[in-house]
């Protein structure tokens, strides 16, 4: 019988690109593709047809593993900020941080970066001590069932304390990611680093580089001949101007005409269904450079004339150059969720890919969450104390690196368009007894959205109410 499916082993990713590239454009089997790379320059391939030609899709035939260790939490999250992603971050239930110091931004001077390792020092104090108490109580709270064995019940406590002490974590707390992507999305988070407002990332997009130039350093076969991973890539990749300057020429256009929006209250979590497409893509791309809900700036760019709309729209694409895509900011769903959230449930919703996810400036501005917990315990007065020195801080500090200063709890916008089905999927499963109690309440109001905007939709819809609870389910 003709074997009909053939699994292929472990490749470098430009030579597995390039075979998989050519077993397309020619009547050879794949063995036989394999074969010819072997003794061909896939480096002279991908130059001609990938980076000259522009065969984008080659990229994606070809995947990289990277690991980063010791980033901040703050560039984990601008990392892990693309659609195409797999990868795994550090646990904030299951590890302790309480000894992990900080990632100073490299933009500190030495006074900026004593300062911020002295209030990182006051938040790790009281998230241990909030950790400890909390684990206390819930021990007192929450008799061990029967049946249980001793260690699920301590573990399953751990987790929950946990879950109320890393609203403490300051941003810049360092965490390892692992990531696979294929190289044409690595291309794109490289130059997205390159551009970055912080300076963690812009060095880290040159330490990637340097990554795919050369061997792999933790190889499966120490014996095998150890090939670079991606030099053609590695040699190639540049900055992404057009999304920096976009980003620079909107924030001053904003700053110049977008005079005072329409003073109005929204909810934490707001949901809308835009029907004018080009005032959603407008409000959209201006969301990022204010500090405005969408709602006011959708109510704002409905009402203007298509020949303000379209200014807008302009001044975004100014910088573009053929070679660039159009920004995020022109994706539309018929779903938008306007969500006042804290830093660490972002950071759990933000793995949802399914959508389109914008954010605003970490500020502080908003305030902080505090866990039900917290006053349970007792804590309320360290806790409270703990959350207003780093907020304090953050405000004081000028440019990007006030957001290495903010907690996890700390308060931020973030807009998330989707269909109907994602939305039924991220309040079913984030709203489950299992997950982390901030991003629980997030999901239910996302149902709860629904039913008043579409109540005919929003009955498909399950989720679980906060106040069902399991502390003692993972």
């Amino acid at each position: 019988m003709t074997q009909r499916v053939l699994a292929v082993g472990p490749m470098p990713p430009e030579k597995a690109a390039y075979a998989l590239a050519r077993y397309s454009r020619s009547a050879d089997s794949i063995r036989q593709s394999i074969e010819w790379v072997r003794t061909h320059d896939s480096e002279k391939f991908l130059e001609s047809f990938y980076f000259q030609y522009g065969h984008a899709s080659i990229a994606d035939l070809g995947h990289v593993v990277l690991c980063f260790e010791g980033i901040s939490e703050l560039a984990a999250t601008e990392i892990e900020d693309e659609s195409l992603w797999d990868g795994q971050a550090k646990s904030s239930r299951y590890q302790d941080f309480s000894q992990a110091g900080v990632v100073a931004p490299p933009e500190f001077s030495e006074e900026q970066a004593a300062k911020y390792r002295d209030l990182a020092g006051r938040l790790l104090d009281t998230y241990r001590n909030v950790q400890q108490r909390v684990a206390e109580h819930l021990e007192e709270k929450l008799p061990i069932p029967d049946g249980m064995k001793p260690d699920a019940y301590k573990r399953n406590l751990a987790a929950r304390a946990f879950d109320v002490a890393r609203y403490l974590l300051p941003f810049g707390i360092p965490t390892n990611i692992g990531q696979v992507t294929s190289i044409r999305t690595l291309e794109r988070q490289i130059r997205r680093f390159k551009a970055s407002e912080y300076q963690e990332l812009r060095d880290l997009a040159d330490e990637v580089a340097r990554a795919c130039a050369a061997p792999a350093a933790c190889p499966w076969d120490p014996e095998a001949v150890n090939e670079p991973i991606a030099p053609t890539l590695a040699r190639h990749v540049d900055t992404d101007t057009h999304e920096r300057d976009s980003r620079r020429d909107l924030a001053l256009w904003a700053a110049q005409n977008l005079g005072d929006l329409p003073a109005m209250e929204v909810e934490p979590v707001d949901l809308l269904q835009p029907g004018d497409t080009e005032a959603d893509i407008a409000a959209t791309l201006l969301y990022p450079v204010t500090r405005a809900p969408y709602r006011a700036l959708y109510q704002v760019t409905s009402a203007w004339p298509a020949a303000r709309r379209r200014e807008v729209i302009d001044v975004a694409l100014q910088s573009r150059t053929r070679r660039d895509e159009l920004l995020r900011g022109f994706r539309t769903a018929p779903f938008v969720y306007d969500i006042v959230m804290d830093i660490g449930a972002y950071r759990d919703l933000h793995r949802h890919r399914r959508c389109h996810q914008f954010r605003q400036d970490y500020a502080g501005h908003l305030g902080y969450e505090t866990p039900a917990l917290v006053a349970e315990a007792g804590l309320t007065a360290p806790y409270e104390q703990a959350m207003g020195q780093a907020l304090a801080a953050a405000a004081g500090t000028p440019g990007p690196g006030a957001g290495y200063f903010l907690p996890f709890g700390a308060r931020s916008r973030f807009l998330f368009k989707m269909d109907f089905a994602e939305a039924e999927y991220i309040a079913r499963l984030r709203s489950g007894v299992k997950g982390h109690f901030s991003y629980r309440l997030v999901a239910w109001r996302m149902k709860q959205q629904m039913e008043r905007l579409n109540p005919a939709l929003g009955r498909l819809m399950r989720a679980t109410p906060p106040e069902v609870e399991d502390p003692l389910t993972r």
